[in-house]
């Protein structure tokens, strides 16, 4: 049985050396991020069909416990952009309280991979396939949101990628350009309010007289979510611009704790939910190590522990369906906001966590006058930075197998969905490599010796995509005349498995069939191995012909 990980969260080794300068660091990186979370949980809920608490609360809830009990001493979990389309996917099909099913399975899940040490395993899903399905989500996130930037009249948007496509057509005459002219506003605001206080801008070189103003530099730190979602919510309630609300729409956020709920289990119910849990399981795993991973690039804290984060991950995920939550992972943008903001362990997500609970608590009713369209165009930018676009654009510096599996999972991915486009990047990943490492391995033919053996030298892996290769020595060895003494230089062979031991035991049965006998020199390491424990080189004659 595998040796289990420990349970040993990061905050307990940040802990040791902590002291008050670090204390002060935590918290104003805890705050900052916490503020930047707002509107990004509600936006996230609501493109998942969920009501914008359930965000709100995954992010408190689960940011909390993930990073309490994380491996990671920096990481911010929370809801995420990934899960847009998965969760929306499901509570269409399958409705909320299979969702909360879906969750808490997730959840399982993901902790037995921690709790199993499978975290690395997360690391063998190739480059190509983890482009090619960010990018995917990335554009159906930003289709999603299109009924809510155009304020289109539309009841409820389908899942499925051409169905929306042409509900979108159908509706485009209730166009709303007030609608319209926010989101646009937001994205703009999002892209210039960061670049506004840059050293080197014009802006901020015209204020150089008043820059040291604590008001002007208290508002340069203001996020630019926050400019945008208060600014512009205050505009269209000023303006009484007619567009769509989360008051209009939700009746407003409930001032007040979530209420515990027992999801609906059944063994019929989750049955037939296998696929979706999978699918939420292992996003979750792949988004928070990825997450981890990058916060390990930006940080000069210690490395993250895969496995931990993993158990933090699934604690977190299965306690949400009592909550009334949706599933939560580790978050890039928010990671890299805790770094920049000078976060120097977990404490810092914990405060992210309060932060944001003290927030909903006691601005819950202004929630209302938030309009979904500045929601959207926050999450199209999010969309925006969340693709890896220029990936597309350097297709041609890489192999065709690179541009197939890219290509493929992305196109999949839009089109049907997110856990067969990983299935099939997957597998087109194995494929190919199998194909590959075939390409690399030859029997190259050497002269004969002078008392006449055939003599070959093997190059490569001797396996069961290669073993074809082996072939045309059988069909030598059975033309060839009685008494043939054929030697492998088995000194180049990398590795062998049984079924390249079959072929090698075929062209020993061919020898042998016309008296004719074989040998192999220059085995090492695992061949050798596998070759003495198969009892091939007891059918070998005479007994030294293996050396």
């Amino acid at each position: 049985m595998p040796k289990l990980a420990t349970f040993r969260p990061r905050l307990l080794a940040d802990l040791r050396d902590y002291n008050r300068q670090r204390l002060a660091k935590d918290i104003g990186a805890g705050a900052t991020v916490g503020i930047v979370a707002l509107p990004l949980a509600m936006a996230f809920a609501i493109a998942s069909g969920l009501k914008p608490e359930a965000g709100l609360w995954t992010a408190i809830i689960a940011g909390f416990l993930i990073s309490a009990l994380g491996g990671s001493s920096v990481q911010i979990g929370g809801p995420a952009g990934a899960f847009i389309v998965v969760v929306y996917g499901i509570v269409e099909r399958y409705g909320l309280p299979s969702l909360l099913i879906c969750t808490l399975g997730a959840g399982i899940l993901l902790f037995l991979l921690g709790l199993f040490r499978l975290g690395t395993l997360v690391r063998y899903v190739p480059v190509s396939v983890v482009i090619g399905f960010t990018n995917g989500i990335a554009v159906l996130i930003a289709l999603s949101q299109l009924r809510d930037v155009l304020g289109l009249q539309v009841e409820k948007m389908p899942a499925d990628f051409f169905h929306q496509i042409g509900v979108l057509a159908n509706h485009i005459d209730s166009f709303n350009p007030s609608a319209f002219g926010l989101a646009i506003g937001c994205m703009a605001l999002l892209f210039l309010w960061p670049r506004l206080w840059q050293s080197d801008s014009v802006f901020r070189q015209k204020l150089a007289g008043i820059d040291r103003s604590s008001t002007l530099q208290a508002v340069s730190r203001v996020p630019a979510p926050i400019i945008a979602l208060v600014g512009l919510s205050w505009l269209a309630w000023a303006l009484a611009l007619p567009v769509e609300t989360i008051g209009s729409r939700f009746g407003g956020i409930p001032k007040s704790l979530p209420a515990f709920q027992w999801p609906p289990l059944s063994w019929e119910t989750a049955k037939m939910l296998v696929v979706p849990t999978l699918t939420l399981a292992l996003l979750g795993a792949i988004e928070s190590l990825l997450c981890a991973r990058v916060a390990d690039q930006l940080s000069d804290r210690p490395k993250h522990d895969p496995n931990q984060e993993l158990m933090a991950q699934g604690v977190a995920n299965a306690v949400m369906p009592f909550v009334g939550g949706m599933p939560a992972t580790g978050t890039i943008a928010r990671t890299v906001t805790n770094i920049r903001a000078g976060a120097t362990s977990p404490v810092a997500g914990m405060v992210h966590a309060a932060t944001l609970a003290t927030v909903v608590l006691l601005a819950a009713p202004l929630a209302k006058h938030i309009p979904l369209a500045v929601l959207a165009g926050i999450l199209l930018f999010v969309a925006w930075n969340m693709g890896e676009w220029k990936a597309f654009a350097r297709l041609r510096q890489f192999s065709p197998h690179y541009r197939l599996m890219l290509l493929s999972t992305f196109v999949v991915t839009v089109v049907f969905d997110l856990m067969v486009a990983v299935e099939l990047g997957l597998v087109l990943a194995v494929v190919l490599f199998v194909r590959r490492q075939s390409d690399i391995f030859r029997a190259e033919p050497l002269a004969p010796s002078v008392d006449g053996r055939l003599r070959f030298r093997l190059y490569g892996s001797l396996f069961f995509g290669a073993v074809t290769k082996i072939d045309p020595l059988i069909d030598a060895a059975e033309r060839a005349p009685d008494g043939l003494h054929m030697e492998l230089d088995a000194s180049q062979l990398v590795s062998l498995d049984t079924t390249g031991l079959d072929a090698l035991e075929q062209l020993h049965k061919a020898l042998d069939k016309r008296g004719g006998r074989l040998s192999i020199t220059g085995l090492h390491g695992h061949a050798r191995s596998l070759i003495e424990r198969s009892g091939f080189i007891d059918r070998l004659r005479p007994a030294d012909e293996l050396q």
